[in-house]
């Protein structure tokens, strides 16, 4: 395998465990946690939300060097909100019953963080064909954190998967795992144990400043420097 290709299969395999979107970064918690409480909700939104997601970068991607730089931001969310609203009327028509099932959820992916991030960062300063596999990488990644969620909350929670019940764990259910706790709980465990298989593997968060800070290029970065600055001084006097 040539160095190119190599580049390519690490773009894509990079949203799947390196720079998991859920688990690593820790981006699109609220869509991970409600979504998460049953297997089939949770693979629509990730699948839901790839497209979105693989479309967008595309797009963004084509026109990066056309998009002024001042405007760039509401120009990525018109584009991301124009493909939701295609998914939304797609499963409306098609899978009322699914577009029921992820109801908010499904018009908030324009405000996704995973989605805009990758715009920002990725496909604005990309190849297409690059940003389509970042875009895909990042989208399974994301539907593979929401299923392994899925399972653990509902199999353990419900005593089901995928909505086929369980019979042996139909006395066992804990059922706070299908609430609020027990998606943190999951949430923070399944991180654990990512951290743990991926030691010295996955991206690191060292730096908290705004150099460190993905939306530092399109914030007040500036002002916030200057009042770390002030409280330093005063620290100090």
């Amino acid at each position: 395998m040539n160095k190119t290709s190599t580049k390519k299969v690490s773009i894509f395999l990079n949203g799947l465990i390196k720079e998991n979107p859920v688990l690593v970064l820790v981006l699109g918690t609220c869509p991970t946690l409600a979504m998460s409480t049953s297997v089939i909700s949770a693979v629509a939104m990730g699948i839901s939300a790839t497209l979105v997601l693989v479309c967008s970068n595309i797009v963004i991607s084509l026109l990066r060097n056309i998009i002024p730089d001042k405007v760039r931001i509401p120009s990525y969310i018109v584009i991301i909100a124009g493909f939701v609203t295609m998914v939304q009327m797609l499963l409306h028509a098609y899978l009322p019953s699914l577009y029921a099932m992820l109801g908010v959820y499904l018009a908030l992916i324009v405000v996704n963080c995973i989605i805009l991030g990758r715009a920002e960062m990725y496909a604005s300063k990309n190849g297409v064909f690059n940003s389509l596999l970042d875009g895909l990488g990042m989208g399974l990644g994301f539907t593979l954190a929401l299923f392994l969620m899925a399972t653990i909350r509902e199999v353990f929670g419900n005593a089901s998967f995928a909505g086929i019940k369980i019979g042996f764990l139909e006395n066992y259910k804990i059922a706070i795992l299908t609430q609020a706790p027990g998606g943190f709980f999951v949430f923070g465990l399944l991180i654990a144990i990512v951290n743990k298989i991926g030691h010295n593997k996955t991206v690191k968060k060292k730096e908290f400043s705004c150099s460190g800070c993905p939306s530092a290029s399109f914030c007040h970065k500036n002002l916030c420097e200057e009042n770390t600055l002030e409280k330093e001084e005063k620290q100090h006097a």
